[in-house]
């Protein structure tokens, strides 16, 4: 590193330690490098520091000193990005900006049905603090428990609940945000109506920290469940599963909470690898449907529903098995099955993970085609979709043949990555439905969004932060 560049970092720190404190700022590598690494472990770098503001204030003055300094910022959650989106490059030139302690709910009004937040609290407490005034916060992810609310609007994240409720955007009515430039907007607007201009909250949801930071939110809620009730069904077939999809919506729509696909190698690494993990019906199945229902409204008789589908659906042979819920203990038991996925993919081994999504009604022909065409790419590859076939969204990974060197596998992910995206564009898909693009996926954005989409999105990237400061590498090509 340049000496100039050392001693204009060293400026900073000092500058910055004024601003947050010695609690706000951490230098040395052995307290950094742990927000340095990503959840997948595919994107190691080294941060020259880790700042973490206590307030919004804190936060504007840092970026305002970073971009005096032309020092780029890495903003940071909870650090779950399945893309390296919240990483930074490895010569520590670059600053993490967590809002880790920026974790305090605000106000919760159950008669508006909002809720307001600091970026730092986690998805987790935010359900539970909409829990504890009678109300829902829709938005449910595998990673919650560390997923931060400021992160989780970044990226836009989906989720299970995404068929019912729309992805994250869906649920934000105002917003903080500190700009490239130190400025703070204010549009911590409770508001179901404000058509007053352009929508900015809209431009920083999955914007991933690339426009600015997400400092504090207004969500909506939903009136809580007063039933629920959810089943694990083994299937013949994807198209089986549809089938069973457009028979729940063909009865009650509205009930539908969540509809989620499992193949049936998906299923075997998470009882193989998840303690505890048992499947409760008599065979394994080559596919898996868990299906939720719920409803605010009372006595609305959900497990006679969800009987009267599924009894038809086996006699007619699009079910095979069933198995519903008889307690809550067994509904998260069946929940965790599906949860696991990840982790247990993890646990087998070295995998290429493809978040896809296509019209729902594609769903079948993408795992079929996309089995068939990363099979034919390499012999012994094992598919494992998985994910929100009522919406469109399957998590496509493709764990590493038996035997095969993880690195070697890893290395291959373009092609096999590719060879996936070329079904997904033949079937009108997009190649990253909720976990965004990161730095993963930029060399995509040329062939999939280039043209005016890109230049568009260039423009608005050049007139936000000129400087580049703000998550360079990530998003844009």
């Amino acid at each position: 590193m340049p000496d100039t560049h050392a001693s204009t970092l060293e400026t900073l720190m000092t500058a910055i330690r004024k601003a947050v404190g010695d609690r706000g700022l951490l230098t040395d590598p052995n307290d950094t490098d742990p927000y340095a690494e990503d959840w997948r472990r595919l994107y190691r770098g080294h941060a020259a520091a880790v700042v973490r503001p206590a307030d919004t204030q804190e936060l504007a003055a840092v970026v305002r000193l970073c971009g005096e300094a032309g020092v780029s910022i890495v903003p940071q959650g909870g650090n779950t990005s399945m893309v390296g989106g919240a990483t930074p490059n490895a010569n520590r030139t670059q600053i993490i900006l967590s809002l880790a302690r920026m974790n305090h709910v605000m106000q919760i009004d159950p008669v508006d049905m909002t809720l307001t937040l600091q970026a730092g609290v986690t998805l987790k407490a935010a359900q539970v603090a909409a829990a504890d005034a009678g109300c829902l916060l829709p938005l449910s992810i595998s990673s919650e428990g560390s997923a931060q609310i400021g992160g989780v609007l970044a990226t836009n994240a989906g989720g299970n609940n995404t068929v019912r409720y729309g992805n994250a955007r869906d649920l934000v009515l105002g917003l903080e945000v500190v700009l490239p430039d130190g400025e703070i907007w204010n549009g911590m607007r409770r508001l179901r109506k404000d058509n007053t201009g352009y929508c900015l909250r809209q431009l920083f949801c999955g914007s991933e920290g690339t426009l600015g930071i997400i400092t504090a939110a207004v969500l909506k809620l939903a009136p809580q469940p007063r039933e629920m009730a959810v089943a694990l069904c083994a299937m013949p077939s994807p198209e089986a599963a549809l089938d069973l999809f457009s028979r729940f919506q063909a009865h009650d729509a509205a009930a539908v909470q969540a509809f989620e696909y499992m193949s049936g190698p998906g299923m075997g690494f998470v009882t193989a690898h998840i303690p505890g993990a048992h499947v409760p019906l008599a065979e394994p199945a080559a596919h898996y449907v868990l299906v939720e229902l719920a409803t605010p409204r009372p006595n609305a008789g959900l497990r006679a529903a969800m009987e009267q589908v599924l009894e038809q659906a086996l006699e007619d042979g699009v079910v095979t098995d069933a198995a519903i819920a008889e307690s809550e203990a067994q509904r998260a038991a069946i929940w965790r099955l599906r949860e696991e996925h990840s982790e247990a993919q993890k646990r087998e081994g070295a995998s290429v993970k493809n978040d896809v999504s296509v019209p729902v009604s594609k769903v079948p022909e993408l795992i079929r085609r996309a089995t068939m065409a990363c099979e034919t790419l390499m012999p012994g590859i094992r598919p494992v979709p998985f994910g929100h076939m009522g919406d469109g969204n399957i998590h496509f990974n493709l764990e590493q043949p038996i035997g095969a060197d993880p690195t070697w596998f890893l290395a291959q992910d373009h092609a096999i990555m590719d060879a996936v995206n070329e079904v997904v564009r033949d079937l009108d898909g997009s190649f990253s439905a909720e976990h965004g693009i990161g730095q993963l996926k930029p060399y995509m954005m040329e062939d999939w969004r280039g043209g005016a989409e890109l230049a568009t999105m260039q423009r608005i990237k050049a007139a936000l932060d000129p400087k580049g400061i703000m998550n360079p590498g990530k998003v844009l090509p």
